[in-house]
Order: structure tokens, then sequence, then C-alpha cells
């Protein structure tokens, strides 16, 4: 059902994919107990935040309602609606994760999902929203073509540690025509949607499925490569994230592209099947206290994005829900709630379902409740 909704913005697949992900996550969250506050990230189901904007589908205000808890939602819009790609939303965590581990000096965290993103991190910062103290964007595509290439031939999820792409040879004029595209001169930050690399499959259409799935491999690990490029300066090592650690040949190619050490982000005892639910719960923290989640140097932001709320509810500083009090992090559509000014104080909310709007730091924004299936589509005032 998800698959059939991916690149949809609106209709009955995207309805049908709000509901399955809403019930989802309620019905997962029943077994857990000693919950104080939920980060609901939802389903990205498109992504282009020079032009619709983005979307995730799932309704947090209903899983404050089933679910009896405090819930933060809706991390993205609020940064395209202030002109921000709206991802990659982790850097803020990686930030943290980099003071964890002990790091002294630059380092560098991929995530390799549908789409790879690279954040750069000087752990000498105060705070992670200070200029210099992080770099983040997607490289490229990471997992997906070669998933969509492995589901479409074999009928297979995906290519199970990269033994498919191990046996076949790569086609160095497909990478070199994927690496000639314009996304890989943009300056950083940048961000993707999981399909815009589609047009990958035709263009290895004429390969045998090793030497495709070979080369769509090398085009993900080439733009990790690319991507490392634009780090300020160069990390000490390159911890990896994310399902694609587990693709021994592209964690091979990655290695053999990059001058950084590479690993999995388990080499300093910490999990990458875990890593992504661990950031929206520490940024759902971060909402309900009113620090920012996002700024210029991850995602291109007029401003840094904070969970100060705005609308009907407000925290004050310092103050954090309790469990019966339901917070949506919802922003103010198209182009209201970015009025610059002072943080107002304000009381704790009242114990029925509310929404919370993340909101530019020093700034207001309005809230709302969409229900169900609430399309974030806010126009980036960067788009022609």
């Amino acid at each position: 059902m998800l698959r059939a909704a991916l690149g949809q913005w609106e209709g009955a697949a995207v309805e049908s994919a709000a509901r399955l992900v809403t019930e989802a996550h309620v019905q997962a969250l029943e077994e857990f107990e000693g919950i104080g506050l939920l980060g609901f990230h939802g389903q990205t189901l498109a992504h282009d935040p020079r032009g619709r904007g983005t979307l995730q589908v799932g309704d947090g205000a209903a899983l404050a309602r089933r679910l009896g808890l405090p819930v933060v939602w809706d991390f993205r819009s609020a940064d395209v609606a202030l002109g921000g790609e709206g991802a990659p939303l982790a850097p803020f965590y990686h930030f943290a994760l980099a003071r964890l581990i002990g790091a002294t000096a630059p380092v560098a965290v991929l995530n390799l999902g549908g789409v790879g993103n690279l954040t750069w991190v000087d752990p000498g910062a105060r705070r992670p929203e200070d200029a210099g103290a992080l770099l983040a964007f997607d490289t490229g595509p990471a997992n997906a073509p070669v998933n969509d290439l492995l589901l479409a031939r074999r009928n297979l999820p995906q290519d199970d540690g990269g033994a498919l792409a191990a046996a076949g040879q790569v086609e160095d004029a497909v990478v070199a025509g994927f690496l000639a595209q314009r996304y890989f001169h943009r300056m950083p930050p940048k961000s993707l949607d999981r399909d815009a690399w589609a047009g990958l499959q035709g263009a290895v259409a004429h390969l045998p499925d090793a030497d495709a799935a070979a080369t769509l491999t090398a085009c993900a690990a080439l733009s990790v490569a690319r991507g490392m490029e634009h780090c300020p300066a160069r990390p000490t090592r390159l911890l990896v994230t994310g399902g694609g650690r587990h693709n021994a040949t592209l964690m091979t190619m990655i290695a053999a592209a990059c001058d950084s050490p590479v690993e999995p982000i388990e080499a300093v005892g910490l999990d990458g099947d875990m890593l992504e639910a661990q950031a929206f719960a520490y940024l759902a923290v971060r909402v309900a206290r009113g620090l920012p989640t996002s700024c210029p140097g991850t995602t291109g932001v007029r401003a840094a994005v904070a969970g100060i709320a705005g609308g009907q509810v407000r925290l004050r500083r310092g103050y954090f829900p309790t469990k019966n009090e339901g917070l949506g992090c919802q922003p103010a559509a198209g182009g209201r709630g970015a009025d610059s000014g002072g943080g107002r104080r304000a009381q704790p909310p009242s114990g029925k379902s509310r929404v919370i709007p993340t909101a530019p730091a020093r700034a207001s924004a309005g809230s709302s409740d969409m229900g169900m299936y609430s399309p974030r589509r806010h126009n980036s005032p960067r788009s022609s």
C-alpha cells in the first residue's frame, strides 16, 4: 500500500497510506510503557521543497488522542515554508552523538536509506545551530534504485549484502552520465525525493541484472564521494548508518572513493538500525523545550527553526508536557507565521489534544489540526 502511494500528493492511495501509518504506530506504541513524549515523523510520500513542498502522512493528533500521550509531529513543513529544504533533519542529533562519543575533530555521519544524506559535524562548536557547526545535505540516491531494480527484475526487496552487485561489472558510461547531472554541481544544503533518480532504471535497462546492480551501486557510492568534497574540512572518520551499511559492496565502493576512513556507526557503540528513530525522539524533546531543530547549515532555511510554540498553545522555557497532553508540530500554511520578534512566554497547554508548530527562532507561527490526511505543501520562496 505504501509503495503504491510513493510519489503521490493526494488521492485515495495517499489517504489509505495515512490511515495505515497512523494505525501501525498506534498498535506498535500500545506495547510500550513509560513514554513521556512521542516524536512522530510519519511516512514521506513526496518531497519537492523547491516546488510543491513536502508530504508526510500520518496523524499525530490522532496518536495523541488514542494513546493519551504528547505527540510532536510534522517536523518538516515549517522549515520548507521558511525557505529550507525540510531535510535532512537528523543532523542536530548527529551533533549530540559526536559529543557523546567524545569526538574532538570533525566527523561525518552518512545515512544510507532510499536517499543518502551526509552530516559534517564540528564537535568543537558550542551549539548545533552556531555558524560552522554543521553542514548537511542529501548526497544522491542510495538504496532506492537498486531496491527498485531487484523488485522489478527478480521480485526481491533488495540486493542482500550487495551480493548481486559484487558479481557484476560497472558500466562506466552510465555512471559518468549520472555524475554529470546538475544536482551534483549545486552547493549544499540541498535535498532529494526518493524517486528523483527514477530515470536510472532506463539507463541500465540494457544491462544484465548483476551489471545493472553494480552500476547503480557505484552511482550511490560515487555520489557520496562527490558529497564529501563539500565538507569544510576533511572528517577524521565517516560513520555510516541506515540500511545501506549492510550492503558490503556499497560500503567497499564508498571506502575506495573517499579519503576518510569509512566505518559502520556500530564502531563507536551506536545502533545504526535505531538511529533515525532516536533522532526524532531527540528532536521532539527539543521542540517541547523550544530549541532549534534545523538551521541554515542543515537545510538552508533562512533562520533556525525551533520548537517555540505559536498559535493557540505556547510552552514556557523549561516546561515539559505531561502524559495527557497531545502536542503536534503543525506549522502554519503558506506564508503565515513568520513574524520576527521575541519568542513570547506563555502557559502550559490544557489536557486535550493540541497542535504545537515548529517556528523560526525568535518568531511565532499559527497552528492548525488538519486531521488524518495532512498534506504539508508549503511553497518554498525559492521556487520559480
